[in-house]
């Protein structure tokens, strides 16, 4: 398997942002929400085990998971959480290292919010971390998805604590200043990714 780097970070922190950027370099990108989007797509044995548990309303009109239900079943529910995922995230781990195995650039970037409580960890060699403060946060989650401001906090809170996120990284983007300062940012760790690739082969 090829060189891959985990990119994390907590909500409204600019992964995504930062990886677009990588992506403009001509880096593989490769997304733990999307893949958690596809190991739920009909037909498939993880959507059939949700309906069976929480009833065909769990599904929309044409037949897809219900995502936003979902999220509020298992949210304040830590054993329907477990649960969930228990059934999902070896799917999604499996599908994000097909994916990996696959890549056809030097090294490629792992997207993942849950990278680090997750088995996902293991599928990369080194790991990048967004940074923001929780009020940087609080500010750019409000100001891209509206909703309210406890139901912001509360996913914060879930997420691994910022000072334990940053004790695992082995690089950090300071993304306070915004999105201006970040392609000098990126294209200095592109260049010790491309080394560190090299080293790997």
């Amino acid at each position: 398997m090829g060189f891959a780097v985990g990119l994390t970070g907590g909500i409204g922190s600019g992964k995504s942002t930062v990886a677009r950027i990588f992506a403009g370099l001509g880096v593989d990108v490769f997304d733990a929400d999307a893949a958690a989007r596809e190991v739920v797509e009909p037909p498939s044995a993880a959507l059939d085990a949700i309906r069976e548990r929480h009833g065909p309303e769990i599904l929309t009109a044409s037949g897809m998971l219900d995502r936003p239900r979902l999220r509020r079943l298992v949210f304040d529910d830590s054993g329907e959480r477990k649960w969930l995922e228990d059934l999902l995230h070896p799917l999604i781990g499996e599908r994000l290292r097909r994916q990996i195995a696959g890549s056809k650039s030097a090294y490629c970037l792992l997207v993942s919010p849950l990278l680090l409580e997750t088995s996902q960890r293991r599928l990369v060699g080194r790991v990048l971390v967004v940074d923001v403060s929780r009020n940087t946060q609080l500010q750019r989650s409000l100001l891209r998805d509206g909703g309210d401001r406890a139901t912001i906090e509360a996913i914060i809170d879930a997420q691994m604590p910022r000072d334990r996120r940053l004790a695992v990284a082995d690089d950090i983007i300071d993304n306070e200043a915004g999105e201006d300062a970040l392609p000098t940012r990126v294209q200095g760790l592109h260049r010790l990714y491309l080394k560190r690739a090299k080293s790997h082969e």
